[in-house]
């Protein structure tokens, strides 16, 4: 039998709001025991930390009605229902289709989309009133088989020299699973497609400095045993989980922000649900004044341009995506080998 629901009292800018969990002894993350309950409580105790991080932004929601081990999807529109303090914002896809995403402003709207089952909160680089106009570069850092989080560090820390080279200041986030997410403050003045012009340069540069465990190619088959920098999750419409997001994993991973003075001893399974509020308490949210001093992409860009002169040219897109000016064959590169022999 369901369990009754229960009203939430969710603290925020305009005063406390009751927020209705229904089913709130469903549970979520089954190893542990977690329920729906203790996710709307985490939301609470991180709050203002995950409003300032994910906040004013588009955000896709990923749920999981029956917890993380059962059947999931992504709602772009926002769920139906929505409280009057829940916002929409009109974006375009890559398709050229416009619709709604829910915008979050506030901790009860989180706690909210927590009650939908939204266990992971995917963010746009953008504000919701510039959506077009990134205003965080961000590069993500993935692990391929035969590598883990400890190999993404060094390349995270080289990383950080190639954007201060380039005017840019990095802040590192856990991606809440192996990987490792690099954001950058940037002022919001280039569209999309620009943003992944500078994220490649950076990439290329990053891969020339560490060949032997960094690469930039986007066919598994070409990778290997190293660190890929995954450029594509620069586009339009292409979101990593947000900071302070949980993770659909069994142990309730956060994607959790760092100090660069604390990735080479982070474990990252120690940052979960059940510890981040702590976290949150005792070290503070090193997050908090990123975007105080935005930087431009020129000399990024710039690089990009340095290496379409050098022959180095568009990479490809992800496989839903329109064909993009200048883009390589979708072909893998072993199929097309059989296919021109």
């Amino acid at each position: 039998m369901a369990s009754k629901a229960t009203m939430l009292t969710v603290p925020g800018p305009d005063g406390d709001r009751e927020v209705r969990i229904s089913s709130p002894d469903r549970v979520l993350w089954p190893q542990l025991g977690l329920t729906k309950l203790d996710l709307a409580h985490y939301l609470v105790a991180v709050g203002d930390a995950f409003v300032r991080a994910n906040g004013d932004r588009p955000v896709s929601l990923q749920r999981f009605p029956e917890g993380v081990d059962g059947e999931q999807f992504f709602s772009k529109n926002p769920p139906k229902g929505a409280p009057d303090y829940v916002r929409a914002v009109t974006v375009t896809y890559p398709s050229a289709r416009a619709h709604p995403q829910m915008v979050i402003d506030e901790p009860a709207a989180a706690v909210w989309a927590a009650q939908m089952n939204t266990v992971v909160f995917h963010p746009w680089a953008s504000r919701a009133e510039r959506s077009d106009h990134p205003d965080q570069l961000r590069i993500d850092l993935d692990p391929q088989p035969g590598t883990d989080f400890h190999d993404a560090v060094p390349a995270a820390l080289e990383l950080r020299k190639v954007l201060d080279e380039a005017g840019l200041t990095a802040w590192i986030k856990t991606s809440g699973n192996r990987g490792l997410h690099v954001y950058a403050p940037i002022e919001p003045e280039w569209e999309f497609l620009d943003v992944r012009h500078a994220v490649i340069a950076a990439a290329r540069e990053l891969e020339r400095r560490m060949p032997e465990q960094v690469t930039t190619a986007w066919w598994k088959e070409e990778r290997g045993e190293r660190i890929f920098v995954d450029f594509n999750q620069a586009n339009r419409d292409r979101t990593i989980a947000g900071a302070y997001s949980p993770r659909a994993l069994p142990h309730a991973s956060v994607s959790t922000p760092l100090r660069w003075e604390e990735l080479s001893e982070t474990d990252p399974r120690t940052h979960t649900v059940r510890s981040i509020p702590e976290r949150l308490r005792t070290v503070g949210d090193p997050w908090e004044d990123m975007h105080a001093q935005p930087a431009r992409i020129d000399a990024l860009l710039a690089w990009w341009e340095r290496d379409l002169a050098d022959g180095l040219g568009e990479m490809p897109f992800p496989p839903d995506y329109p064909k993009m000016p200048g883009e390589p064959p979708r072909v893998q590169p072993s199929r097309a080998r059989k296919q021109q022999a």
